[in-house]
């Protein structure tokens, strides 16, 4: 059995969370996501939902612990919220937002500017002698992996200097350059 997916999940105060049809409705104060179970049976007594499969097949255990996971992170979403911080490193990278635009100037001639889903609240810091941070920040954890997964791919972090847009605390592989 999956260590994840027999793992019962406590549902905290102030989280409701409902099931229709194989389809899972999580509601908090940060928002609301949904998510469709196939295959997997889903149970909500009192505080505690619990995942089971009917049988031993492949696909079966393979969506057992990945549904719990994604109710657990709906359910931690909602309540907390999820937080990205990626770092600008290389001299003039600027980032800028205006709103739901990020403008960010990473070393092409055109600065890159990327609209964002209004679900994710984008802060940028700038502090003199320190790298710029740009901090996106929401209830879906997907979401924020997948727009934070965008920006670092306009410039990812190159391995001889290390210059490019990496998350905060990544470490990064460095190459020893040409030795003549």
């Amino acid at each position: 059995m999956s260590r994840i997916g027999k793992n019962p999940i406590t549902i905290p105060e102030g989280v409701t969370v409902s099931l229709n049809d194989k389809i899972v409705t999580v509601k908090g104060k940060l928002g609301e996501l949904t998510q469709e179970i196939k295959d997997i049976d889903v149970k909500i007594e009192d505080d505690l939902i619990t995942f089971e499969r009917s049988s031993d097949k492949k696909d079966q255990k393979a969506k057992h612990g990945l549904y719990r996971s994604l109710v657990n992170n709906m359910i931690e979403g909602v309540s907390k919220g999820f937080t990205k911080e990626l770092e600008l490193v290389g001299v003039g990278y600027r980032a800028s937002n205006q709103g739901q635009k990020l403008e960010l100037a990473v070393g092409f001639s055109h600065n890159i500017v990327f609209e964002l889903a209004p679900e994710v609240k984008v802060e940028t810091v700038s502090d003199k002698g320190k790298n710029p941070i740009v901090k996106l920040s929401s209830h879906d954890k997907q979401l924020v992996g997948q727009i934070a997964a965008k920006i670092r791919s306009f410039r990812a972090p190159e391995p001889y200097k290390g210059k490019g847009i990496k998350f905060v605390g990544e470490q990064l592989r460095r190459k020893a350059g040409k030795s003549a």
